[in-house]
């Protein structure tokens, strides 16, 4: 398993997630991962809510995450398609998101991810399904 260090450095690459959103890697492990985020104005909507695409972001990193941690290997693991579900608002604090493989194939993976806030709230529920591609 690589240390979190490592696979920080290695996802410091996906710049919208880490430089621009904010979002941190707190656990990763293959089939796996827990990110957060500190939300502050500039993710805000214009009605003054969380914008979803933050919520968008923190699930496709997760998953992204998960499933690409370990170094190495012939194949990098990509979203192919994605289902997201907004259970409720969200009001303040820290953002927690988690991804959890359901299955994973030859060619194909499949994650569930659950988006809470700082006091336990599920705010958002996500099916990712990932496609294996050669790393090159």
């Amino acid at each position: 398993m690589a240390a979190i260090e490592e696979v920080r450095e290695f996802f410091r690459g996906d710049r919208y997630a880490t430089e621009v959103t904010g979002i941190c890697i707190d656990e990763a492990k293959y089939g796996h991962s827990k990110v957060t985020l500190e939300p502050c104005s500039k993710h805000m909507n214009a009605a003054g809510g969380l914008m979803g695409a933050v919520y968008y972001t923190m699930a496709d990193f997760a998953f992204a995450v998960a499933q690409n941690c370990e170094p190495g290997g012939n194949t990098m693991t990509v979203t192919q398609s994605s289902q997201i579900n907004f259970l409720r608002p969200w009001k303040c604090g820290e953002i927690i998101c988690t991804a959890d493989i359901v299955k994973d194939g030859r060619s194909t993976c499949v994650y569930e991810v659950k988006i809470y806030d700082g006091q336990g709230r599920q705010l958002v529920l996500a099916v990712m399904n990932g496609y294996k591609v050669s790393r090159q």
